[in-house]
């Protein structure tokens, strides 16, 4: 009880000493005006109390006159926050149009809040587009197979219909089916790999030896298309994730046969640099247009839109390979000529920091 007396005894003696200071500073400023319109006039009035009183009535001017100017710069800067203020309540009620055109230079914390609150809403604005993009596409792609799988089923129901006819509608069903149950893990696993929670395992292990084994996986794939695999691989390790760097390989090799001519070439070769390792898949197979090729790591997007549901995919695949290969801190581009090859440089680190990687 006693402490929080004297804290606001000290208190009040400080705020009392201020404004004595002020007041003296005040004063001192008013008898040097008062002396400067008086050496101004050319003439000093008579007697203590007229100078007395004519300082006394400048400092009430100068006083006020600091006093409303205050004032006014405490209601601009009210009216400033008030601003901000309703800024913020837009976005957060989803309005991303927000644009603060307040006047401010971008050194100061002021500005640099006006900056961040009008970027902040572009970015967000850019994430919603994304979003409704992103269920845009999720429903068209689901769309289809339904609607086959729903025709189809009806079909069947045709008492009349020959054998042939029915198992083939069959078997398409049980394509879409599998389609929209591929296009349903892609989303999960694409989905579990941005959250951040995604089970991240680095260890050392043969990298040459693991594309040897993905190449003899898809053997029947590429065999069928009496597709020539040249692999060009030297005897080397990294760290990394052995179960999600399997999957970038099996998503990049698929594309490949697939979009390979019969009688075609994959090429397979990889280079160490001083800390990285650069892997190179190359096809002679369709190729890309340089269009397609700034798109082709998008979600969901197809570089051949006539793809049926035989020989297409979600379109999900190399955004799963894209995140996958951030996660390991590394980079992947694609470089094509149409109708002539296409080429994926998958760079890595040797050494991969697992802390850095989650991030």
């Amino acid at each position: 009880m006693f402490h929080e007396k004297t804290k606001k005894f000290f208190k009040a003696f400080l705020t009392l000493m201020l404004l004595l200071i002020i007041s003296i500073v005040f004063a001192f400023i008013s008898y040097h005006i008062t002396s400067w319109i008086y050496d101004w006039l050319g003439k000093h009035p008579q007697g203590f109390w007229l100078q007395l009183w004519t300082v006394v009535g400048v400092f009430v001017l100068f006083a006020c006159s600091v006093i409303i100017t205050f004032l006014i710069g405490l209601k601009r800067q009210r009216n400033y926050w008030n601003t901000i203020v309703d800024a913020l309540s837009r976005i957060a009620k989803g309005d991303f149009s927000v644009k603060l055109d307040l006047k401010a230079d971008d050194e100061d914390q002021f500005g640099q809040l006006i900056h961040g609150i009008n970027h902040m809403a572009v970015e967000l604005g850019e994430m919603e587009r994304m979003r409704q993009e992103f269920i845009s596409n999720v429903s068209h792609e689901i769309q289809s197979p339904l609607t086959s799988i729903n025709g189809f089923a009806k079909a069947l129901k045709n008492i009349d219909l020959p054998e042939d006819k029915r198992q083939h509608y069959l078997t398409i069903i049980e394509m879409e089916s599998n389609r929209l149950s591929k296009i349903s893990d892609n989303l999960l696993k694409l989905t579990s790999l941005e959250s951040q929670h995604h089970p991240f395992e680095p260890r050392h292990y043969r990298l040459d030896k693991q594309l040897r084994n993905v190449v003899l996986s898809l053997e029947p794939n590429w065999l069928a298309k009496n597709i020539d695999m040249d692999m060009q691989l030297e005897n080397i390790s990294l760290m990394a994730d052995e179960d999600l760097m399997n999957q970038v390989w099996m998503n990049l090799l698929s594309n490949s046969i697939k979009f390979t001519p019969t009688t075609g070439t994959i090429t397979i070769s990889m280079t160490k640099q001083m800390d990285t390792i650069t892997i190179a898949i190359r096809d002679n197979g369709i190729g890309l247009t340089t269009e397609q090729q700034k798109h082709v790591f998008e979600r969901f997007y197809k570089a051949d839109q006539s793809r049926t549901a035989e020989n297409g995919g979600s379109g999900l695949g190399l955004s799963i390979v894209k995140k996958i290969i951030d996660m390991h801190n590394g980079t992947i581009t694609v470089e094509s000529k149409l109708a002539e090859y296409t080429t994926f440089f998958v760079t890595l680190p040797v050494e991969i920091d697992q802390t850095r990687a989650n991030e």
